[in-house]
């Protein structure tokens, strides 16, 4: 019986091994644990995938049950939040203002996404500390470069995070256009 129970551990942990040399499974740390994330069941093409849900003005969530943080952008958040205090304190902003911008930001991205089909574009890295994939998005139909639109029209603010900086250049100068442009976001400015 131990021999048994010694083979069957040792399967295990080659077989963990394996799926981990391929990279086909995620260990995600947060405050809530250590998260294991395991290819079983459907696969989905995330080169034509639609979107379910929109969360916030920067994540949104696959018909496989992912969150995909939009890499480059920060939009305000809508709910309470530690995030919600420290933007409030670092803009001058009151918590309720901050709050709405958030929802508009939320708005604008759900009327963008939610209920299409996305391609998604992968940087550096595929996934954040709390497990969600980091991507670019586009419009599967029109090809619309879903986080660039959003600076560009003024909802979110730029937010680079190494070493996902493919485009950065581009995410810079259109940020910097919405704010001079008053648009989005802005406006209030």
């Amino acid at each position: 019986m131990k021999k048994i129970l010694i083979l069957l551990v040792l399967f295990l942990v080659i077989s963990i091994y394996s799926f981990a040399a391929e990279n086909k499974f995620h260990v995600g740390f947060s405050s809530e644990g250590v998260k294991f994330s395991f290819p079983f069941g459907k696969s989905y093409n995330y080169a034509d995938i639609r979107v379910t849900r929109v969360v916030d003005g920067d994540t949104l969530v696959l018909e496989s049950g992912e969150r995909v943080r939009l890499i480059g952008i920060d939009a305000p958040e809508m709910h309470e939040s530690e995030k919600l205090f420290r933007d409030s304190y670092r803009t001058k902003k009151d918590v309720a203002t901050i709050k709405r911008l958030g929802k508009a930001s939320y708005e604008f991205l759900k009327k963008l996404v939610e209920g299409k089909r996305v391609t998604l574009e992968f940087d550096v890295e595929k996934y954040d500390r709390y497990n969600r994939l980091l991507a670019y998005v586009y419009l599967k139909d029109d090809g619309t470069f879903i986080n660039a639109k959003i600076l560009e029209e003024g909802y979110a603010q730029i937010m680079t995070v190494p070493p996902n900086v493919k485009y950065k250049d581009l995410f810079l100068e259109l940020a910097r256009q919405a704010r001079e442009q008053r648009k989005g976001l802005w406006k209030e400015e």
